[in-house]
């Protein structure tokens, strides 16, 4: 099995900052890989560059096998990569179908739409409320209302949804359920787990560590700007990880691999190196 997003060696530096010193990356078909790390670690930048709002400055990134340059986050959406920001990126004043479409609008057919760009609003509803009752959104009635009068985990179901209804290749989810009640966040979690469902691998970026270990298959630590360890949720309790994050414990010796792939594949990066931060 090869990775479906591969990087290695990324390197990003901020003048005399270096934000990511060599970091390798590893996310697999089906899989929904955590992860963590403490403040300053690095992981959104490391993200940035997966989603193209950040160019490393060295290192390759590879797309089902293919090497890609993403120039900013519309090329990695055009290749499939779909990411739910933790600020949602939802116009408060704009339906709900209307910021499902954000940014991919469907037209009337005919001139109406290639010479007057009409919006084909009836077949965006239908969509819209496709996508929404794909993912259990029921409790959504209105698909014309505007998000700014969902609760917030409907507004972060709206954006989920969005990305499952549009996403190829992976999803990533930037702290989906930090803003979030108990109740709210029990369902974002269920969202996440329909969403791997469909088949698409997710990237789960968290600090809630009962989160992570409940839904994630693998927990990718990083930590001094690269990938520290890659471990599996039933081998590790949320003691270790935390350890391991935070340098207090010894990392384990080879990187987790999903089930099925031979143990030992992938050997561990070196010792990040103290001075980045």
């Amino acid at each position: 099995m090869n990775p479906v997003l591969k990087a290695r060696g990324l390197v990003k530096r901020y003048g005399n900052v270096t934000a990511m010193n060599r970091a390798d990356f590893d996310l697999y078909p089906g899989e929904i890989l955590a992860v963590i790390g403490d403040n300053g670690a690095g992981k959104s930048t490391l993200i940035k560059a997966l989603c193209g709002a950040v160019t490393p400055d060295e290192g390759t990134i590879e797309l089902n096998g293919q090497a890609v340059r993403f120039d900013g986050p519309m090329a990695a959406r055009d290749a499939g990569i779909e990411t739910v920001y933790q600020t949602l990126a939802l116009s408060p004043a704009l339906s709900i179908a209307d910021n499902m479409f954000l940014g991919r609008e469907i037209r009337q057919k005919g001139p109406l739409g290639r010479w007057c760009r009409l919006l084909d609003r009836r077949e965006m509803h239908r969509q819209a409320r496709q996508r929404l009752s794909e993912l259990g959104l029921l409790t959504i009635q209105n698909i014309g209302q505007p998000v700014e009068t969902l609760s917030g985990g409907q507004r972060q179901g709206v954006a989920v949804a969005r990305a499952a209804a549009f996403a190829r290749t992976a999803v990533i989810m930037d702290e989906p359920t930090a803003a979030l009640g108990v109740k709210e966040s029990r369902r974002v979690l269920d969202l996440i787990q329909d969403v791997k469902a469909k088949g698409l691998p997710i990237v789960l970026i968290s600090h809630n560590m009962p989160h992570v270990f409940e839904v994630s298959d693998r927990i990718h630590i990083h930590r001094l700007g690269r990938r520290h360890a890659v471990i599996r949720p039933e081998d590790f309790s949320m003691s270790d990880a935390v350890a391991i994050m935070t340098g207090a414990m010894e990392p384990p010796e080879e990187v987790a691999q999903p089930a099925g792939l031979a143990a030992g594949a992938a050997p561990r990066p070196g010792t990040p190196s103290p001075a980045v931060h």
